[in-house]
């Protein structure tokens, strides 16, 4: 469950996004804050995942507040919520490192979109692995749902040849034993591969021997 501490310094609408919240599955609202002091305390105490930090509080500006609350909760993270529309305030919250800027008001879809990209990106991305992958990272930074071109001369019909070629295999496939079944190069064949692999499409094994390890690929879920 992902710990939420909700900072902000309308009472009222800190309820109504702690509402939204207590929706959406995988989270817990685990508190609440009005001012910056009672922020710093409460995230100390609380040692939540995630605070929804609004910018305009009455003793502090809430983006100056970061650092603080990252002082007493080194591994937090940080939501902006805000009626602050103005791009040099956008551009300081994206450099202090936050994983999203949602601009009041906003709907509980809207507010359960972000969370759940955190959710599916940011704590897998914690929690999963010692090393990333390029999907990984991907996904982070939203471009999991647009995937990138193919790579110049390649074809989405090949594509989908090769992506049928390891389905049907009974394991994993080297790019020459794609080659040879479609009737393509090798380096051909890698291209798709290795472009299946970057889109978190396809995994790699390696098969170690003489020589550098072969790389083998494996349709995810596979």
């Amino acid at each position: 469950m992902i710990k939420v501490l909700i900072v902000d310094d309308d009472f009222m609408v800190a309820k109504v996004h702690a509402g939204f919240i207590q929706r959406t599955p995988g989270f817990a609202v685990v508190g609440a804050a009005h001012t910056g002091a009672q922020a710093v305390a409460e995230t100390e105490r609380l040692q939540p995942d995630l605070v929804l930090l609004d910018i305009h509080l009455p003793d502090i500006n809430g983006l100056d507040l970061m650092q603080r609350l990252r002082a007493v909760a080194p591994e937090l993270d940080v939501l902006v919520i805000s009626a602050a529309r103005e791009v040099e305030t956008v551009r300081k919250a994206l450099r202090g490192g936050i994983v999203h800027y949602l601009i009041k008001p906003f709907s509980q879809t809207d507010l359960q979109e972000r969370l759940e990209h955190y959710r599916s990106a940011y704590q897998s991305l914690a929690a999963s692995k010692d090393v990333a992958e390029q999907s990984d990272v991907n996904r982070v930074f939203g471009l999991d749902r647009a995937k990138r071109p193919l790579p110049k001369g390649c074809s989405i019909e090949t594509l989908k040849l090769v992506e049928a070629a390891l389905n049907a295999a009974a394991g994993d496939l080297s790019a020459a034993e794609v080659a040879e079944e479609l009737g393509t190069s090798r380096v051909s064949a890698r291209r798709y591969l290795e472009y299946l692999y970057d889109e978190g499409l396809a995994e790699v094994r390696l098969k170690y021997g003489v020589g550098r390890p072969e790389r083998r690929y494996v349709l995810k879920g596979a």
